[in-house]
């Protein structure tokens, strides 16, 4: 039988809804596919086979009765552990959350199991998900399939991981300052961060987040092709009345023109040659699918933005002693360095943050008015060397610097798709497309667009 792990989330709820294959098939052919490689690899961290099959075989029963089982009929998907999914512990790649067991599912894990889709395991991520490298003291380190001299990227870095070596056809994230994009981007898959409000999301097993993180934390899915994405993405954003945030909004806005601003460098930062060559290929597959491409000098703030996002995802951390009582070394290094970068505010700096984030969405609101679509880097730099941020103050500059276009977005509640265009030896590249709130339907159509005159991801053999 063909290796049925490698069959995309498409091909995979199609065959089990139409009876061709059974659910329990693709969830065994996955189970041992992540036998097989996850050793070397460590991006799933937790998993019950067991569990996993009857799960499958419970979904083929309802089949067999005639049951609609949803849009992602026995999908083999993974969950990243900071989010709760039911009888496992949401540890959050934290010693301190080893026996946090969830007693339900979050909003995630919930719509992805009433759309038809089959758990197989939970994916790594650093320490309180804080880094773009993917290692904390509990579960260990990831590598990246494709080469493991550079990170998987962080915090979904399990996840992505797990995609590209073909455990599971979609992987759940998280974002808040990248943690979709930039292990979408260090694999080489796509990764979508969807406008705020979007994707419900609650975990019973924490307290209620500061104000930040209602405000710039999203779940998205991961996956080897941008039907993938759209498909994972319409199960996620299923209503929730556990997150005061979900927003009715529809999957499909007005018509918009086929018009993307390309911007090589925001705000002046530093870009590799790679990279711009990456943004001008993909500049080029736009124009040949009739898409109007404009290079402009310069697009709405990024870099205020950014450090405002800092200041407010901070807050929640500075208000904990977690950090110290957990002991992580490259969390607790990571953390120093971001202080560093972000002073303490007071009371009416803390409160000009969140103002001023109206003056900043208002400004890309307008900017979206004449492009729909902007076509950026993910980073500026290709996929970093595993472990860079632990080299010192001075190199953690250079990281953030680089991942401006991943941080600045956040603060707005924007929506940023991920997309893989090929690689530069064994390193993947790619470029980030943004569009206004709620439009996520322009980047799915720009990515695919992209994908198109491209070579399509496909699952890889770790190295």
């Amino acid at each position: 039988m063909t290796e049925l792990w490698r069959w995309s989330a498409v091909e995979t709820a199609q065959a089990v809804a139409a009876r061709k294959v059974s659910a329990r098939e693709v969830a065994a052919s996955v189970l041992a596919r992540l036998d097989a490689v996850n050793p070397r690899i460590n991006a799933v961290v937790q998993h019950r086979p067991e569990e996993t099959l009857a799960e499958a075989e419970a979904l083929d029963a309802r089949i067999a009765r005639g049951e609609d089982v949803g849009p992602l009929a026995g999908v083999p998907v993974t969950i990243k552990v900071n989010a709760d999914q039911k009888g496992f512990a949401t540890t959050n790649g934290l010693r301190l959350q080893k026996d946090l067991v969830a007693e339900q599912d979050s909003p995630v894990v919930a719509n992805l199991r009433r759309a038809g889709a089959v758990v197989v395991g939970r994916t790594n991520t650093p320490a309180f998900s804080l880094r773009w490298f993917c290692h904390n003291s509990l579960h260990g380190h990831t590598k990246n399939p494709r080469d493991p001299a550079i990170t998987p990227g962080g915090s979904s870095g399990g996840a992505a991981a797990a995609c590209v070596a073909g455990i599971g056809s979609i992987a759940h994230g998280t974002d808040i300052g990248g943690s979709i994009r930039y292990p979408a981007y260090a694999c080489g898959i796509h990764g979508l961060r969807p406008t705020l409000g979007r994707v419900a999301a609650y975990n019973a097993t924490a307290p209620e987040r500061a104000a930040g993180g209602q405000l710039m934390a999203v779940s998205g899915p991961l996956a080897r092709s941008i039907a993938d994405i759209r498909l994972a993405f319409g199960a996620m954003t299923a209503p929730d009345a556990r997150d005061p945030w979900w927003t009715p909004a529809p999957l499909e806005g007005p018509p918009a023109p086929k018009r993307a601003a390309l911007c090589i460098r925001p705000e002046g930062m530093p870009v590799q040659p790679e990279v711009e060559a990456a943004l001008r290929d993909a500049a080029r597959r736009l124009q040949d699918a009739g898409w109007q491409v404009e290079e402009v000098p310069e697009i709405p703030p990024l870099r205020e933005p950014a450090q405002l996002q800092a200041l407010l995802w901070l807050a929640e951390m500075r208000g904990s002693d977690a950090i110290a009582r957990e002991g992580d070394p490259s969390a607790i290094a990571v953390f120093g360095h971001m202080e560093k970068l972000c002073p303490v505010p007071d009371l009416a700096g803390y409160q000009r943050a969140l103002t001023v984030r109206a003056t900043f969405l208002r400004r890309w609101n307008l900017f979206f008015e004449g492009f729909p679509v902007i076509l950026m880097p993910v980073c500026g730099e290709l996929p970093f060397p595993d472990q860079l941020d632990q080299q010192g103050f001075e190199t953690f500059q250079r990281i953030m610097e680089a991942q401006l276009p991943q941080i600045g977005l956040p603060l707005m509640g924007l929506p940023g798709l991920a997309v893989t265009t090929g690689l530069v030896g064994t390193v993947p590249v790619g470029v980030q497309l943004v569009a206004g709130r709620y439009r996520e339907d322009l980047l799915l159509a720009a990515g695919e667009a992209i994908e198109a005159a491209g070579v399509p991801a496909a699952p890889v053999d770790p190295r």
